[in-house]
């Protein structure tokens, strides 16, 4: 049974969700992402008037006979939203959590597939899948997804970003437009995610807070590593430790953003303190524009 503190928080987020993708995002993911292509659909023999560049030379040298490829128009896609939900994410030096972002954005993402009429799944993982929603259409369903997310409780603490992709490879056997939302806090995933990106249409929204890579000046501090349960004292006071602290934050992205750039997934980069909305928009822009010149 759900409390009333949990309801009214769904309701918020399902009304500023919707708020945002029909006001602000209108028009903007369709032209990001529909219309892919063609999909294959049979093949069939020649007819006069065919593009001879549709013919299927290898059907033709088998059967001794013409025959031309047939295709359909990729009109309905397939949205899988991927949210990390380990314990880092339980961090937020502004008004909201890591984890608060990640189900906003995974929200907003649900309403923009809906409202053109796509599937929507996703997966809930820590260091292992801990929830799959099948994707499928219609309001009802994004109820759902935010409701999973808001009322899901981990059993596990650490993250595992291979082996859900891993997990998501075996899952997904069409081609999928992919949402990786997560602090990609972890090292162990390029291969997979190298491999999934060969077969599915990738984009990591990369969530982070500005307190991760800068230390205040506030004395003696008790640190806490939030997936590990690590606990170190430190003196912030010390302006090396700082400067040491920011090192590690800085190399620890740019791990992230090589690795995203190397394998060609597109990368939107999201602040706690800020509203997703503009970098997400922008990146809908973008690709837009990189369709339009292809």
């Amino acid at each position: 049974m759900l409390s009333e503190e949990l309801k009214q928080q769904i309701k918020q987020i399902h009304i500023y969700t919707s708020y945002l993708v029909n006001e602000a995002m209108a028009g903007e993911y369709a032209s990001a992402f529909k219309g892919r292509g063609m999909e294959f659909e049979e093949v069939r023999d020649y007819r006069p008037g065919d593009d001879i560049r549709t013919i299927d030379w290898k059907v033709t040298a088998r059967t001794g006979a013409p025959y031309v490829k047939q295709h359909r128009e990729e009109r309905e896609l397939t949205i899988f939203l991927m949210v990390d939900m380990s314990a880092s994410g339980r961090f937020g030096s502004g008004n909201k959590l890591k984890t608060e972002v990640m189900a906003e954005l995974a929200a907003v993402m649900a309403y923009l597939a809906s409202r053109n009429n796509d599937r929507v799944g996703m997966m809930l993982f820590t260091t292992e899948v801990e929830r799959f929603v099948p994707p499928k259409k219609g309001r009802a369903h994004i109820w759902r997804l935010i409701q999973e997310i808001l009322t899901f409780q981990p059993k596990h603490q650490g993250t595992d970003l291979g082996g859900a992709l891993e997990y998501a490879g075996h899952l997904l056997r069409k081609k999928t437009v992919l949402f990786l939302i997560s602090d990609f806090l972890d090292t162990r995933y390029e291969h997979a995610l190298s491999l999934a990106s060969k077969r599915h249409d990738i984009t990591a929204l990369h969530v982070s807070d500005p307190r991760e890579s800068e230390l205040p000046n506030v004395g003696l501090l008790e640190l806490e590593d939030a997936e590990t349960g690590e606990v170190m004292l430190v003196d912030t006071a010390d302006a090396r430790v700082r400067a040491y602290f920011q090192a590690q934050a800085n190399t620890q992205r740019q791990r992230t953003q090589a690795i995203l750039r190397r394998l060609a997934v597109d990368e939107v980069p999201i602040d706690t303190t800020h509203s997703f909305v503009l970098p997400l928009m922008r990146y809908l822009r973008q690709r837009e524009r990189r369709r339009a010149r292809s």
